[in-house]
């Protein structure tokens, strides 16, 4: 099994809630395709550096999961026919890039915690 990492950025018009069914029905799209996701996580509407679909907002999630490399060319055409999603990047993670998410997933869980937490 190979370690990938996704972006994907979702159309600004969606819910909440409609933006969490599109990243668990990618979830379970990798899960059924034998793979296992290891990290989610929501980056927020931000701002496109240029329009897409006439939109210049977008919901950008980050996925890291493991999955046979048999399973992207078909989470690529989920992505592809979902009209939800403006735009995907799905790479393969190498050892380095495995140490660099690893350390940047620990800053951030450490600046996520209380300051009276942190000094503890």
């Amino acid at each position: 099994m190979n370690s990938y990492e996704t972006v994907f950025i979702l159309t600004p018009v969606l819910s909440e809630e409609q933006a969490k069914e599109a990243v668990q029905a990618f979830e379970s799209k990798v899960g059924s395709l034998g793979g296992k996701v290891k990290h989610s996580e929501s980056w927020g509407l931000r701002k496109l550096a240029y329009p897409i679909q006439k939109k210049s907002t977008g919901f950008y999630f980050l996925s890291e999961f493991e999955a046979p490399g048999s399973a992207i060319a078909e989470l690529e055409v989920m992505f592809k026919r979902d009209e939800r999603v403006m735009r995907f990047l799905t790479v393969k993670m190498d050892k380095d890039h495995l140490a660099y998410a690893d350390k940047r997933r620990t800053r951030l869980g450490e600046a996520k915690k209380p300051a009276a937490e942190a000094e503890a």
